[in-house]
Formats: structure tokens, sequence, C-alpha cells
């Protein structure tokens, strides 16, 4: 099953699983976030929204908070010494699709316990 998702002024298809950047949403780093601007229900027999499908959403994990590349507007008039340089960072969430859920149905699966990190033992 997938879905397509309206978040942030962009349209993401995704399935269970996914791991995506998008524009910065509101949640903690390993919180159940619900996404409810689902446009298209995928599968055996597809639903599409008009605009949106009424009851699904998409539940998906908050992995990081994050910036994006630097971005430089830069700006020179010749012959006038007239120059301008602005840059600009964009605000990124990393998302993890953990499921997707039709007619209202609420989050089943919580939050993925973290790895613990092993350390490793001095070589003699």
């Amino acid at each position: 099953m997938f879905a397509v998702i309206k978040t942030g002024g962009k349209q993401y298809r995704v399935v269970p699983d996914d791991v995506l950047e998008v524009g910065k949403i509101e949640g903690e780093v390993g919180s159940i976030v619900q996404l409810n601007d689902v446009l298209v229900l995928g599968g055996d027999t597809p639903v599409l929204g008009v605009p949106t499908v009424a009851g699904a959403s998409v539940a998906v994990e908050v992995l990081d908070h994050k910036r994006g590349p630097k971005v430089i507007a830069f700006k020179k008039r010749r012959r006038k010494n007239s120059r301008r340089k602005r840059g600009y960072r964009d605000e990124i969430t990393v998302l993890r699709i953990s499921e997707i859920l039709a007619d209202g149905a609420k989050p089943t699966k919580g939050p993925r316990p973290k790895k613990e990190k092993v350390a490793k033992e001095a070589a003699e």
C-alpha cells in the first residue's frame, strides 16, 4: 500500500518504512506525528481524494531536525560598485513513515527503540 501526502507545499509518494526529508514539522525527535493531508491511497483499489481522502492519515516518526544546504543569493550591478550577498538555509525534518491509516484509525505502532552504541574494546 502507498499514499500520496502533501506537506510543506510539496507532494510525496510514500510507503511504510520510507525515510524522507520535508519542510519543518512541529514534533519532538522520537515522537509519532499524524499527517492528515492524504491525496491518494493506493493499493488494490486506489482511492482518490477530492481534494483529500476523508479519514485517511499517515503516521510518521520524527527522526531529526536539521538545516538544509546553504543557498547564496548574490546580486551585482556591474560598474556601479553595488553588490548584495545573502545566505539562506532551510529548516528540515527527517521522517520515517511508520504506517498508513484509513477510515479514521489511530496509530498502533510506537517509535522504534534506538540502537545502543557498543563501545569498542581497546586492541591489545
